[in-house]
């Protein structure tokens, strides 16, 4: 399992097990109060201020960055969307940051996403 695979795992059991900041106010709150264990990001934010302020706040605090292909990908992970009787994704909502706070319990995705480096 390599960590592409594992990610969109450990956001979904952390979201399933209440676990999960979504969006730039509710990851600040949560990197500042030291209860991130992981920070990710989504690789098509046109913001540079928002990267730079979600990148130094994880920088301060020890955080670990990873990318998500594009912010409607990760607002799909993170549960922004109506899932239909098909069970595809619908009105899904991108989201530019997401932060574990939580992981769930613990499982093979877990311990791939926490070895990855850079």
């Amino acid at each position: 399992m390599d960590v592409n695979t594992a990610l969109p795992l450990v956001i979904r059991k952390s979201r399933a097990h209440g676990g999960l900041a979504r969006g730039l106010h509710e990851a600040a709150k949560a990197i500042e109060k030291h209860n991130a264990h992981l920070c990710v990001l989504a690789e098509d934010c046109d913001q540079p201020d928002y990267v730079k302020l979600v990148k130094a706040l994880c920088a301060d605090h020890n955080v670990k960055v990873l990318r998500a292909p594009s912010a409607k990908t990760l607002g799909e992970w993170a549960g922004l969307c109506k899932i239909d009787s098909e069970g595809k994704a619908r009105k899904v909502v991108g989201c530019g940051c997401v932060v574990v706070k939580d992981y769930g319990e613990q499982h093979e995705a877990v311990e791939v996403v926490q070895q990855y480096k850079d």
